[in-house]
């Protein structure tokens, strides 16, 4: 395995171990009415999703172009990693909505 190509799982699951940190920061603004800051927060994790994100989209179109990822326990557990971020960060989304509603 090259560096270039454990820079790129590292990327990931770095980005992603990130927004799943902030959306749980946001959450945790949420049971604290504070809503403004959770929003704050959801946008930081929305970058670094993306961020994430944008890594895996490079691989996909490498992949499309015919140029080979190679795929090992390195790769599942970075994927693994981006899949729970997008989950938990869905997740959070609805909680704050239902802690917003509950504190009106």
């Amino acid at each position: 395995m090259d560096d270039q190509y454990l820079n790129v799982i590292m990327g990931i699951i770095m980005n992603a171990g990130n927004a799943k940190g902030l959306a749980h920061e946001a959450l945790e603004s949420a049971k604290q009415n504070d809503f403004e800051k959770a929003n704050q927060l959801m946008a930081e994790s929305n970058q670094s999703l993306a961020e994430a994100h944008n890594v895996q989209s490079e691989m996909l179109t490498k992949e499309a172009q015919g140029e080979h990822t190679e795929m090992n326990l390195y790769m599942v557990h970075a994927q693994d990693h981006l899949m729970t971020a997008i989950t938990y960060q869905d997740l959070v989304k609805e909680l704050i909505t239902l802690y917003k509603k509950n504190a009106q």
